[in-house]
């Protein structure tokens, strides 16, 4: 795969689960909806798509099922990392039999390892696919941040490791990134709220939450940002700017699965555990939302 084709918005997206299972009909649908709306690219079981607490055959045939639906379309950069670098191969290997284009492969989270053990991870990930890897570094929920230098190594020593989800809220670390790998290397926004200055520091897109529910909205605010036209897509922004902080008012993918929900778009808002309903404070906010602008 072209890594241009990773530039643009692409859907982080949610796995719809009811009565304990995964919904597959409801999963269909989704990606139904978002073939339709434009979007760049889909990613699914990823933080957003209840990773952990998916089986590992629950995991696959998410992936496999998003595939198949999309039919070659748009790119599908699934979600395969772990904990364990052997379980990450092992995700990674078959994911790749199911025919995605990519993979977004999170830094190992609780056991913490160093910059050394990152590149040793991500290194032997490497060496079993030559499609594109998307490095997510997401220290609010690792513990540990991706360094800068550990990234220019990988993408030194491994070509096909072409990418970054910056979910670490810092516009300079996108800076740092560009100015030490180039144009060279894609750098995506991990949060909805920071996509546009993140942009603005160089880079060329965003793993969004968001667009699980307003894609064409997300869609739009990147395509103009890619062509320079920040006035128009800071208006996107700032109109937009509450339901992105919203979106984590409850631990994702809590929110977005409420309003999804709330739409009709999915028969169930149910999460697994240790993930739980929304208080009811913040359902009331999630009713106020899908009662207003997002009908």
């Amino acid at each position: 795969m072209d890594k241009n084709l990773l530039h643009g918005a692409h859907t982080a997206l949610i796995t719809p689960m009811k009565d304990g299972t995964v919904s597959y009909s409801d999963l269909e649908r989704l990606v139904a909806g978002q073939l339709d709306s434009g979007i760049s690219g889909v990613v699914p079981c990823g933080t957003t798509g209840e990773s952990p607490t998916l089986s590992k055959k629950e995991h696959l045939q998410v992936i496999r099922e998003t595939v198949e639906q999309v039919a070659g379309k748009i790119p599908v950069i699934a979600g395969t990392g772990a904990n364990s670098t052997e379980e990450a191969i092992h995700l990674t290997k078959e994911a790749e039999k199911a025919g995605v284009d990519g993979f977004l492969l999170v830094a190992p989270y609780y056991n913490k390892p160093s910059q050394d053990g990152l590149l040793a991870h991500y290194g032997a990930l490497a060496e079993v696919t030559e499609k594109p890897i998307v490095l997510y570094s997401i220290p609010s929920r690792c513990g540990i941040e991706i360094s800068t230098d550990t990234v220019k190594q990988l993408h030194e020593k491994y070509p096909h490791v072409c990418a970054l989800k910056e979910a670490g809220g810092r516009s300079s670390k996108v800076s740092e990134t560009v100015c030490a790998l180039g144009d060279d290397f894609v750098t995506l926004a991990g949060d909805d709220g920071l996509t546009l200055p993140f942009m603005a520091c160089g880079a060329k897109g965003v793993i969004s939450v968001a667009s699980n529910i307003i894609p064409a909205v997300v869609g739009e605010l990147v395509k103009l940002a890619l062509q320079d036209n920040y006035e128009a897509a800071r208006n996107i922004h700032l109109e937009h700017y509450q339901f992105f902080n919203d979106l984590f008012c409850e631990p994702n993918p809590v929110p977005v699965k409420t309003l999804l929900h709330l739409k009709g778009a999915i028969s169930s808002s149910e999460t697994r555990l240790p993930l739980t309903p929304p208080s009811s404070q913040n359902s009331k906010l999630l009713e106020k939302i899908a009662n207003t602008l997002y009908t």
